[in-house]
């Protein structure tokens, strides 16, 4: 039998011996056909070249909850004098080259030299418009962060950042990362790779923080599948006072399903985990599929209004826009 490059372990009920699977949910897998039909259809919205943003330089440290929102799935979390960043990416492509992939729309809501002292990084998975090795590197050279990690994923980081800091976990392993400070390792529905050659040899998962401010839950990358796995967070872990929740990389849905929640899936999530507040994150930055860019942050609007829920709860997060909690 073939050996996974990444991660060998015992078989479990997300891990067959050299692939991670999706528990009772419809495999993710997509071949070239599917993405030729795709590609093909040309439903393509077009997105502008840049939007404005506006850079802010946060404090250095913050004894509440304060999130800022740098831009796709990274952010700066600040919490009980903790600084955290999740699914850091500041180069200009979502790509394993510098020369092509999708292209930064939105530049970073806060400059990398801004940055204060980094004490953890979050990551959620593999993909490259999450896992950005080119600024997991300055990291390292800046801050020296620690990095947690679902399993597999530390394999990927330590090839080019070999003196990095690692602590890795499986779906539902609690890590401590600070001072009354931990991560538990979420499932999450949706797949991770590099390459066509690695697909599922590296988990993929949320990341939830018990802190002494409050429950802050980041999803990662997530479908909604059956919606088993959210109940199970609220029944396990309770209700998070902020989630983080994708709503973007959705359209055509025959495609995404899969992969990616749409707004109205996200609002489901919301209140199947019983959220106090929430951000929308995961849109707006990359294109990475057909929706038009403003889309995830109108259907997110429609879908609080049929939900009865106020739009305030659940507000899609702009780059540079800071949010505190509590």
């Amino acid at each position: 039998m073939p050996q996974n490059r990444y991660y060998q372990g015992p078989p479990s009920d997300h891990f067959d011996g050299f692939r991670f699977f999706n528990p009772g949910q419809a495999p993710t897998d997509r071949g070239l056909k599917d993405v030729l039909r795709w590609k093909l259809a040309r439903g393509v919205a077009k997105w502008p070249r840049s939007v404005p943003v506006t850079p802010v330089k946060p404090d250095v440290r913050v004894d509440g909850i304060r999130i800022t929102m740098i831009g796709h799935a990274s952010m700066l979390i600040q919490v009980a004098g903790l600084n955290i960043l999740t699914d850091p990416v500041w180069s200009e492509r979502a790509s394993p080259v510098s020369f092509a992939g999708p292209k930064r729309v939105a530049a970073p809501g806060i400059a990398f030299d801004d940055l204060p002292p980094i004490d953890v990084v979050l990551i959620s998975h593999c993909h490259y418009d999450q896992f950005d090795v080119a600024t997991l590197r300055r990291l390292q050279v800046s801050h020296t962060p620690l990095f947690v990690l679902p399993l597999g994923n530390d394999t990927i980081l330590r090839a080019t950042v070999p003196d990095a800091r690692c602590v890795v976990g499986d779906w539902w392993d609690r890590l401590p990362i600070g001072e009354g400070i931990t991560t538990t390792i979420t499932p999450a529905y949706h797949s991770a790779n590099r390459w066509p050659s690695d697909v599922r040899m590296a988990l993929w998962a949320g990341h939830w923080l018990d802190t002494p401010a409050g429950a802050i839950w980041f999803a990662g990358d997530t479908a909604y599948g059956n919606g088993a796995i959210f109940g199970q967070i609220r029944e396990r872990l309770g209700a998070p006072d902020v989630a983080l929740i994708p709503i973007g990389a959705y359209a055509p849905r025959w495609f995404m399903a899969g992969q990616h929640v749409d707004p109205a899936e996200a609002v489901r999530i919301f209140g199947e985990v019983d959220a106090k507040q929430a951000l929308g994150i995961h849109w707006g930055t990359f294109q990475l599929t057909d929706e038009a860019r403003d889309a995830p942050q109108v259907a997110l609007g429609e879908a609080l209004d049929a939900a009865t829920i106020p739009r305030e709860k659940f507000v899609a997060a702009p780059p540079g826009e800071v949010f505190d909690f509590g």
